[in-house]
């Protein structure tokens, strides 16, 4: 009995149960060891899956919808689910039912966010087969911009590092919007032109002021609080914007410094800036009777004592929309801007280069396998052409309430770009399979071949002669001794190159007219018109006839689409309006002397373009104004007596207006025709 209870004391009982603490305790001890361990590891696995691209995402789980934390947790069923919803989209797609698709594959970009393929295939569904099942231009614009905004909104914030993604969106940017082959091409190009000009306002003309232009918005502060800090005056203005403002244009909802209130704002400064459509059509007096909100954004953006503070606001709210509306890092769009050249961000070519580039830049070092070189290739060939479009129409005129298509003209400061970025690109390719350099090569020559077209036309012989001689070191008489010879066209005098030249090219790529044509005209008001040189004149206006009745006399061109409009015949327009295009362009250019100008503008009327000065005034006014004001003449004159208005202006102005009106009558009464025939 007493060793029964012997065994039974506390000493006993407790012997076994202190080994299993001993061995909690080690475990724990280890546990910890192991868990530092691992978490001093972490930031340098992270920095090196970082430098190498291995992550997608920096967070995980990061703006992740509850659908997908669902999707997460119910694990490999997951994937036997996406894999049906795929197989059942392609099915449909076989069948045309591309309506029946958009819940499908919704659902599963919700399930696997980071399943770029479906993104790309659910964004090309919208922007491609259903825009071009809809009936109107407006209709299919909503649907190519729905694309568009579900892979750069949605797509790429999940995919940062996907660079087919980067690609597919350049692509639908150059091929969709700034392409030919959709009917309502011309009616994407104007929208898309007024939404970047609210969005960003009217960008400077010379190169030094539009870099510094958006310099000033990727440096602008990324909060109200750190802009009242930059500018205590900011807080004033918030509160009258809150007090006055807010109760007319938002009914006393709350006040949100978004996408909204920058289209506001762009129309009101647009209307204040008295655009040529604003003034014929007295568009201030009709919004003051019609939106108040217009009428209190007027009074308290007139405040002159606010000036400052609106500046601030204004780079902070384009700032933030770019950031969050359009997932575009202003930073990058001013470093773009500043090593490549003038861009024009209401050209749908600027954002193709901008995503292909981002693409390059972030995402190409995911492409480890030789297998996918080709996904490089693809998004260095969209950079060069996106910038041989900018070359060719980078220049943009645009009235944001007129009904006409931008105004696009050559920008020849991206020919020097060009040439750099292929050297490099060369380079790089150089031993791709498929023959990637060569196709670089035949990239350059193709078009320095139609850049030196347009400097001859335009009487830019010089610089026309330097890129020959440049292209002549690359492939001509400098590669003599080459292993492919020498190509002795480059050698060729000027304008026998030229002539050689221009109609086997419109063959092929009719697009190049347009700014050979807006290159004639301009050459001919220069020198013709300024020189009173009437012959170049003449010449001019001779070749401008003779490519537009080549193009509407010719049966490719003469295709008119179920809109009613030539899908490339009107592109080039009535020659009276690719002379009116080159006469504003030339007025509002700052490179050009203000005396050369004001020569242009006295004498054109008494040669072979009469009524020039007519169609031309309201639109170069404003721009001539603030670029007089800087001008040391404007201290002894006043811009009315260096550039007079015109004779009869207010009697054109009133048959504009009368027009105008008739026109919208009738587009008015046809669509209520055709709703009564739909009824």
């Amino acid at each position: 009995m007493e060793l029964e209870r012997k065994d039974r004391s506390p000493t006993a009982e407790k012997s076994p149960m202190s080994k299993d603490r001993l061995v909690q305790l080690i475990a724990a001890i280890v546990l910890a060891i192991a868990a530092g361990g691992a978490g001093a590891l972490l930031p340098g696995l992270l920095e090196k899956s970082d430098e190498h691209a291995l992550r997608y995402t920096d967070v995980s789980v990061e703006g992740a919808p509850p659908i997908v934390a669902i999707g997460t947790a119910i694990g490999a069923l997951r994937g036997i689910i996406v894999d049906y919803l795929w197989i059942k989209i392609n099915i449909r797609k076989e069948q045309g039912l591309y309506f029946d698709i958009m819940a499908d594959a919704e659902l599963i970009t919700q399930l696997q966010p980071r399943f770029a393929a479906v993104w790309a295939f659910h964004g090309h569904n919208m922007a491609y087969n259903i825009s071009v099942t809809t009936h109107t231009e407006q209709e299919r614009w909503e649907w190519v911009n729905a694309g568009i905004r579900l892979v750069r909104n949605r797509g790429l914030r999940y995919n940062p590092n996907n660079l087919v993604l980067h690609r597919e969106l350049s692509f639908w940017f150059a091929h969709k919007i700034e392409g030919v082959v959709d009917d309502a091409h011309l009616y994407y190009k104007r929208e898309f032109a007024r939404e970047w000009h609210y969005v960003l306002g009217e960008p400077p003309v010379d190169y030094e002021s539009r870099i510094e232009w958006i310099r000033q918005i990727a440096e602008a502060p990324a909060t109200l609080r750190e802009a009242q800090r930059q500018t205590p005056e900011v807080r004033r203005l918030l509160e009258r914007l809150n007090e006055e403002f807010v109760p007319i244009a938002r009914g006393g909802d709350r006040l949100d410094f978004d996408y909204r209130f920058l289209m506001e704002y762009g129309q009101w400064e647009a209307i204040k800036a008295q655009t040529e459509t604003a003034r014929i059509l007295g568009l201030e007096e009709r919004f003051r009777r019609t939106r108040p909100w217009f009428v209190t954004l007027d009074q308290i953006a007139g405040d002159p004592e606010l000036e400052e503070a609106w500046e601030t606001l204004l780079l902070h709210i384009r700032k933030r929309v770019l950031l969050d509306d359009y997932n575009m890092d202003p930073q990058l769009m001013y470093e773009y801007t500043r090593d490549l050249g003038p861009i024009d961000w209401r050209h749908g070519q600027a954002h193709a280069l901008y995503w292909s580039r981002r693409g390059m830049q972030i995402a190409e070092r995911r492409v480890l396998k030789d297998d996918d070189i080709y996904k490089v290739l693809n998004n260095d060939r969209q950079q060069m052409q996106a910038m041989q479009d900018l070359a060719r129409s980078g220049r943009i005129t645009f009235d944001p309430f007129t009904v006409e298509w931008p105004g696009r003209s050559p920008e020849p400061r991206w020919h020097d770009t060009i040439f750099d970025m292929f050297e490099h690109f060369y380079a790089k390719h150089y031993d791709t399979r498929g023959a990637g350099g060569e196709g670089f090569i035949n990239f350059l020559k193709n078009f320095m071949g139609s850049a030196i077209r347009e400097l001859y036309r335009s009487g830019e012989w010089a610089r026309a002669e330097e890129l020959m001689e440049r292209l002549d070191g690359f492939f001509g008489t400098g590669q003599a001794g080459g292993p492919m010879g020498a190509d002795y066209r480059w050698s060729l005098p000027l304008d026998v190159f030229v002539r050689d030249q221009v109609f086997d090219q419109y063959q092929y790529q009719p697009h190049l007219a347009p700014s050979e044509v807006n290159a004639a005209l301009r050459r001919g008001l220069r020198v013709g018109v300024g020189q009173n040189r009437p012959e170049v004149l003449e010449q001019s206006i001779q070749f401008a006839e003779m490519v537009t009745d080549f193009f509407r006399s010719h049966e490719f061109h003469d295709y008119e689409t179920h809109f009613g409009t030539g899908r490339l015949r009107d592109l080039l327009g009535q020659l009276e309006n690719s002379a009116e295009i080159a006469f504003v362009q030339l007025m509002t250019d700052p490179t050009i002397p203000l005396q050369e100008r004001l020569t242009i503008w006295r004498r054109v009327d008494q040669h072979e373009l009469p009524g020039l000065r007519l169609r031309a005034y309201d639109r170069i006014q404003p721009t001539l104004e603030r670029q007089f004001a800087r001008h040391p003449l404007s201290t002894q004159q006043s811009l009315d007596q260096v550039f007079p208005k015109p004779p009869g202006l207010e009697a054109y102005r009133t048959e504009l207006a009368r027009q105008r009106q008739l026109r919208e009558q009738r587009i008015e009464e046809q669509r209520q025709r055709e709703d009564r025939q739909r009824r």
